[in-house]
């Protein structure tokens, strides 16, 4: 990995684009079409310019590094089940018994002292070249704009180094990082985040927080970024327990902050623990943008690079995105952390199109009467796994949880009003549906034993039902039917939104008989032929505690909110691809895209 791009060329069919394309929309356009592909690729952008400013980049683009499972379990040099084993055999370590364990045991012990950071004397690679102070300037460096209603050009693939006040911790985090004019960046670190923790530090002290951004290098210290290690574990020992080997550090030249000595390039500077700017809005991986908010600010000091320096960054919007493989890789290699609290869990798994942090699916064994319901709860007190919106539990006898259609019909025949769990809790500092930001509802469905004992009394046809409703309320647009053949079938309509939908929901008592689970969607945004981004909007759309009702049937209102809801807050807009963009990228056969393609990913 001491070559990235060479390392791409030989292992991950790297897609080469030698056309000048602009920092500003077109190179993450190309990037967001490809990696919602079969069979995507990374992408290396040679000729990246900046057309507002007149600007020609010699430092090329590299893109979607994580762009398929392949390549993924490539750049880690394993499967990530085998990372896992690694993991689960040292939370299973014991004292050994007798001489002969003690010798099988060496090996194992020995190969740990690669799992700390080596610190390195003298400049690494990464500071060849040094740009002072007063010559800073970001715009030098090809920083992108993904989306039109973006606040301005964000690093998406910074790797965030900090550490504690008293210097006895480290943090590796993945935040995005605004530009604010040539030497300042915004520091997106949420409020749940270690970085943030560190901050409160400096804050309560009165003094500037030292603060390192990293760019390229291995692209594991990326993924090693966003994995959720306990509190106070210095992310790369992770690096090095899959690497089996240290990761070199070197001392940044300006602060006491320590990065990896063959990253790219590296940004130091201090942050203000007095001084905020607002950040945003930004085009997030939830597919929605987050609003505007005030985050603390760094000023720079002083950025240092290789001679010849790639610039990685990452695209987020509506799934499918290089996340997924991330995502995928994360949630093998922390199942081992997770079976101490949850000792009978087999498995778990959160599908893209939830956003990971709003849909959770996990196979257990049920040892006795509410045990699925202890494991929820359990869930949400672990880690980031606290974030976690909705969490559907299957039993032993459920089929694998990627089987997405065997598993679905599988849930649907156990569905029961009495096994739903609905509460309070913690939310993910990006989730908008819930009426304040960071605490939400939690939405828990126990669909283990045995089926439910009875569905539908009659099975209408879509036009049949959709008459009926409509001969009720005429702002029901549409309706679909999916899984008729389970015991809760799923009726998916489309409304023209004037009021709340519990009004909609209540008027539709008559028709229980024939209903036992209504999703409702707006009509504008959705296409009630496209299931897996209708998945999508409803768990990013819904708080459990407002927006279901267990009578007369189970219904969820996936609507946008507003103050018909009792919903203060803006809502924010879906992430839109720019029409006239995505054509001229077409024109010059950059991209292949046609309206079913867009209408699949909601691009438009």
């Amino acid at each position: 990995m001491q070559d990235v791009v060479q390392w791409l060329k030989d292992h991950g069919d790297l897609k080469i684009i030698d056309t000048p394309l602009d920092v500003e929309l077109e190179i993450p356009h190309v990037a967001y079409l490809e990696v919602k592909r079969e069979n995507s690729r990374p992408i290396l952008f040679t000729k990246p310019i900046y057309r507002a400013k007149g600007i020609e980049y010699e430092m090329p683009v590299l893109m979607n590094i994580f762009a398929n499972r392949e390549v993924t379990e490539k750049i880690f040099g394993k499967h990530p089940d085998e990372v896992a084993q690694g993991i689960d055999d040292l939370l299973k370590l014991k004292p050994p018994k007798g001489l002969k364990a003690k010798l099988a045991m060496l090996p194992k012990l020995f190969s740990l002292k690669n799992v700390f950071p080596k610190r390195m004397k003298g400049k690494g690679a990464c500071q060849e070249v040094v740009i002072p102070r007063a010559e800073v300037d970001l715009d030098t460096l090809p920083i992108l704009k993904t989306w039109e209603e973006d606040g301005g050009r964000f690093i998406t693939m910074g790797q965030v180094y900090t550490r504690s006040l008293d210097g006895s911790m480290q943090n590796l985090g993945m935040y995005r990082l605004q530009q604010y004019g040539k030497n300042r960046l915004g520091m997106h670190w949420q409020i749940h985040k270690d970085a943030s923790h560190f901050f409160d530090q400096y804050q309560r002290a009165g003094k500037k927080m030292p603060v390192t951004v990293a760019i390229g290098g291995d692209p594991l210290y990326i993924w090693c970024g966003q994995a959720p290690m306990p509190h106070g574990m210095f992310e790369l020992l992770l690096y090095g327990f899959v690497r089996n080997k240290n990761a070199r550090i070197v001392k940044s030249l300006t602060n006491e902050i320590y990065i990896p000595a063959d990253v790219d390039v590296a940004i130091e500077g201090f942050v203000d623990p007095e001084l905020t700017e607002i950040e945003g809005p930004f085009g997030d991986h939830t597919g929605y943008y987050t609003l505007k908010e005030p985050f603390p600010v760094m000023d720079i000091e002083t950025i240092t690079m290789k001679k010849n320096p790639i610039f990685q960054a990452t695209v987020v919007g509506k799934p499918p995105l290089e996340d997924k493989y991330m995502g995928w890789a994360t949630e093998r290699i922390f199942l081992p952390m997770l079976k101490p609290m949850a000792p009978d869990l087999i498995d778990y798994y959160m599908p893209e199109n939830g956003v990971f942090h709003n849909l959770i699916l996990a196979k257990m064994k049920t040892l006795y009467k509410g045990h699925a319901q202890q494991f929820m709860h359990a869930f949400w007190g672990v880690g980031q796994m606290s974030f976690v919106k909705h969490a559907i539990f299957v039993g032993e006898d459920a089929p694998a949880l990627e089987e997405h259609e065997a598993l679905t019909e599988h849930i649907l025949n156990r569905l029961e009003r009495g096994k739903i769990l609905i509460t309070q809790g913690i939310v993910d500092h990006l989730d908008h549906s819930s009426p304040e930001q960071l605490v939400g509802g939690k939405l828990g469905v126990d669909a283990t034993g045995e089926e439910a004992a009875a569905g539908v009394e009659m099975l209408h046809t879509d036009a049949e039902l959709l008459t009926m409703i409509q001969q009720i309320d005429e702002r029901v647009k549409g309706l679909k039917q999916y899984m008729t053949h389970t015991k809760n079938p799923i009726c998916v309509i489309t409304v023209d939104k004037q009021q709340s939908q519990k009004y909609l929901i209540s008027k539709l008592h008559s028709l229980s008989p024939y209903i036992k689970l209504l999703l409702i969607v707006d009509e504008e945004g959705n296409d009630l032929e496209n299931p897996y981004m209708l998945i999508w909007r409803v768990v990013n759309n819904i708080d459990a505690q407002r927006d279901i009702t267990l009578e007369p049937f189970i219904a969820v209102d996936g609507t946008n909110k507003n103050k018909h809801d009792g919903y203060d807050r803006e809502w924010p807009g879906d992430t839109l691809c720019t029409r006239e963009v995505l054509e001229s990228l077409r024109e010059r056969g950059l991209v292949e895209w046609d309206e079913v393609f867009a209408q699949q990913w909601g691009l438009l």
